[in-house]
C-alpha cells in the first residue's frame, strides 16, 4: 500500500473531518500518501484530487461539516462514469480508497472493488441517522443527537408558557434511531419513528388524557421518513382541538462542533480503516460494537438494512410517556 485516497460523500455528518484526519495521519505515520477527493464521488469523475500532509489536516478535528466538500452524484451508478473515475486513481497509482458517508456512499466504493479489484475499498459510517448496520453508532449521530436534544429544551420551554402542544420533527428517512433517542432523552409525550406503527387517533387519545389530568403542554416527535410535522399536526386537529404548533429542526441538526464521543470514534474508525487497508482487505465497513472495532462485509451491511431498531428501548419510551 503505497497511495491511498479519501472522500466524504452523501449528506455531511459531524465528525467527517475528525475522520478524515484520523485516516491522514494514520497514512503518513505509516508511510502511505494520501490524497483527499474533493465533493466526493463527483470528484473522482473530474479528477479533482489534492495530496494532503499533516498540516492539510490541522485545526479541523474540531470542525462540523467536511473541508473535502460532499455531494449527491446519481451519475456514479453508471458503468461508464465509474471506469473514468477508475482510471483517475489508476492514472495516479492509488491503490487503496477510503469512503466516509452512508448506505449509497459504501454502494459506490463496492462497486469500484468489483469493477478494479487492485484498487482496494473500505467504508466508514459518517450519516446522523445511524442507520448503517455493523456498527452500533454511525458518525455524527450523537452530535446530532444532542443539537435535537438541545433544541427541543428550548422548544419546551416555550410550549410550557403557552400550553401548547409541539409536534418536532426530526430527521430519520429509514430508520427512527434520532426520534427515538431524542424523544427518551427530553421526555416526549410521544415518539413516531417508521419502524412502529402508529395511529394519530391513539396520539390524539394520549394527549387528551393527559389534559384531562392537568398537563398543560406535549412534545410529539416524529421521524420526517414517516410523515411531515405539519401533516402530523393536521391529523391530530383531526381528532383533537389543542394549540399544535410545529418546529421543523431540518439542517440544523447536521452542524455544528461534533461532540467528543463522536471526535473519537471519527479517530478510531478512520485509524482502523487504514489499519484494514495495509492488511490487504476490501469491500468492508468499519464499525464499533460493544466499543470494540469491527469491520463488516458491503454485501451484509446491505442485506441486513432496518435490522439496528432498538425495540426494547422504544417499549421503554412509550412506558415512561405514559
Amino acid at each position: 500500500m503505497k497511495k491511498i485516497a479519501v472522500l466524504t460523500s452523501g449528506g455531511d455528518a459531524p465528525g467527517m473531518n475528525a475522520a478524515i484526519r484520523a485516516v491522514v495521519r494514520t497514512a503518513i505515520y505509516n508511510g502511505i500518501e494520501v490524497y483527499g477527493v474533493y465533493q466526493g464521488y463527483l470528484g473522482l469523475i473530474n479528477d479533482d484530487l489534492k495530496k494532503l500532509e499533516l498540516g492539510s489536516v490541522g485545526d479541523t478535528i474540531q470542525r462540523g461539516g467536511t473541508f473535502l466538500y460532499s455531494a449527491r452524484c446519481p451519475e456514479f451508478k453508471d458503468k461508464e462514469v465509474r471506469a473514468k473515475a477508475i482510471e483517475n486513481l489508476r492514472a495516479r497509482g492509488i491503490d487503496g480508497l477510503v469512503v466516509i458517508g452512508g448506505d449509497g456512499s459504501y454502494r459506490g466504493a463496492q462497486r469500484i472493488s468489483e469493477e478494479c479489484p487492485e484498487i482496494q475499498t473500505i467504508g466508514i459510517p459518517g450519516t446522523i441517522d445511524n442507520d448503517i448496520p455493523g456498527t452500533d453508532y454511525t458518525i455524527g449521530f450523537d452530535s446530532a443527537l444532542n443539537t435535537i436534544i438541545e433544541s427541543v429544551d428550548k422548544i419546551r420551554d416555550t410550549a410550557s408558557s403557552h400550553a401548547r402542544t409541539f409536534i418536532v420533527e426530526v430527521m430519520g428517512r429509514d430508520c427512527g434511531d434520532l426520534a427515538l433517542w431524542a424523544g427518551l432523552a427530553v421526555g416526549a409525550e410521544t415518539i413516531i419513528v417508521p419502524e412502529e406503527k402508529v395511529d394519530i387517533k391513539d396520539v390524539a387519545e394520549k394527549i387528551e388524557t393527559g389534559i384531562k389530568r392537568g398537563k398543560k403542554h406535549s412534545i410529539v416527535v416524529v421521524a420526517e421518513g414517516v410523515m411531515g410535522g405539519q401533516v402530523c399536526a393536521d391529523e391530530l386537529a383531526k381528532y383533537i382541538h389543542v394549540d399544535a404548533r410545529v418546529s421543523v429542526l431540518g439542517h440544523i441538526q447536521r452542524g455544528g462542533s461534533p461532540t467528543g464521543q463522536d471526535r473519537v470514534l471519527a479517530s478510531r474508525l478512520g485509524g482502523h480503516a487504514v489499519e484494514l487497508l495495509m492488511d490487504g482487505k476490501t469491500a468492508l465497513g468499519v464499525g464499533i460494537k460493544q466499543n470494540q472495532l469491527t469491520q463488516t462485509k458491503f454485501e451484509d451491511i446491505f442485506n441486513n438494512k432496518g435490522s439496528k431498531f432498538d425495540k426494547q428501548m422504544y417499549k421503554l419510551a412509550q412506558e415512561l410517556s405514559i
